[in-house]
């Protein structure tokens, strides 16, 4: 956590992880972290079905490795580094559409989907506006004056703006307007 970070002694111990969760892309970056577990498993793995065993080991293992690594360590960057999150989100972006053909179609297509779904998320997360405190203003007393009319408020409005002015035209020897409109060619 950074110093930035408002979850801390003033916030109930039970609130805590919801406040920071709030203020940085998690859900971004959980799908971020489960589309590089699938990437990275799959060229490596294998699955026994009884008494078959399903090897998915491909050439591009180490590619594979990489995408799915640096997939993780984005989906952690975007929990830890807000401040970085569409950077983050256009390169999740970027290694879910090349794992595609560096690893088993993406994770069997899984991981590819959970990459596009954290990045775009990333993208599209903004920070909540800091809130205000409201500050309490001192009554006199006095009563609000009433609502003008539609007529009044339009005569008020444009009261203080100055007048339009035609579009003024200055003719010079270089435009089109110079001796009667006429061009020469020489």
């Amino acid at each position: 956590m950074s110093a930035e970070t408002p979850a801390s002694r003033e916030v109930p111990k039970e609130n805590r992880f919801k406040v920071w969760r709030q203020t940085r892309p998690f859900w971004a970056g959980l799908f971020t972290l489960l589309g590089g577990l699938p990437i990275a498993y799959l060229p490596y793995g294998d699955m026994r079905l009884g008494n078959v065993t399903l090897a998915m080991k491909t050439t591009a293992g180490a590619g594979a490795l990489i995408i799915g690594v640096l997939l993780i360590t984005l989906g952690l960057t975007m929990w830890f580094q807000p401040i970085v999150r569409v950077f983050a989100g256009v390169a999740t972006i970027v290694l879910g559409l090349v794992s595609i053909p560096v690893s088993n179609f993406g994770g069997l297509v899984i991981g590819f989907l959970f990459a596009l779904v954290g990045g775009g998320m990333s993208i599209a997360w903004a920070p909540a506006p800091p809130i205000e405190e409201a500050v309490d203003t001192e009554d006199d007393g006095e009563p609000e004056a009433p609502a003008e009319t539609s007529a009044e408020a339009g005569a008020v409005l444009t009261a203080g703006l100055p007048e339009q002015r035609g579009p003024e035209h200055h003719a010079t020897d270089k435009t089109i307007d110079a001796n009667g409109g006429r061009n020469s060619a020489g």
